[in-house]
């Protein structure tokens, strides 16, 4: 018993770390082109908490599926990838370097920021 309660403990440790650090501060757009009556919920869009560690995205557990694009200062696409609800962590290429804009692409839904390679 004190071996499971240890073994609990260690992985709530580890979990809680992988999220120690603050969120990337993302902006949400939606799609104003929509025709009237328009499937959208009524409840507010929830923002993804992605966090960054070096080269590393991490997503919270049973997020959505997105689209992935990192973009350049000159808004080139530079990196994409599809997240899968199932992910929690895209490993960007160690090429890149810099600042560069995040954007999730969710259906109608774009969430963008910026990070820091």
């Amino acid at each position: 018993m004190k071996k499971l309660l240890l073994l609990l403990a260690c992985a709530l440790m580890l979990s809680s770390y992988a999220f120690a650090w603050d969120p990337i501060p993302l902006s949400v757009y939606g799609d104003d082109n929509s025709p009237v009556g328009h499937d959208r919920p009524r409840n507010p869009i929830e923002v993804p908490l992605v966090y960054i560690e070096d080269y590393t995205l991490l997503f919270e557990a049973n997020h959505p599926d997105y689209v992935l694009y990192i973009k350049d200062e000159d808004d080139v696409v530079v990196y994409s990838t599809a997240v899968y609800s199932a992910q929690t962590q895209v490993v960007l290429p160690s090429t890149l370097s810099g600042d560069y804009k995040i954007e999730l692409v969710m259906g109608d839904w774009l969430f963008t920021g910026w990070i820091n390679l």
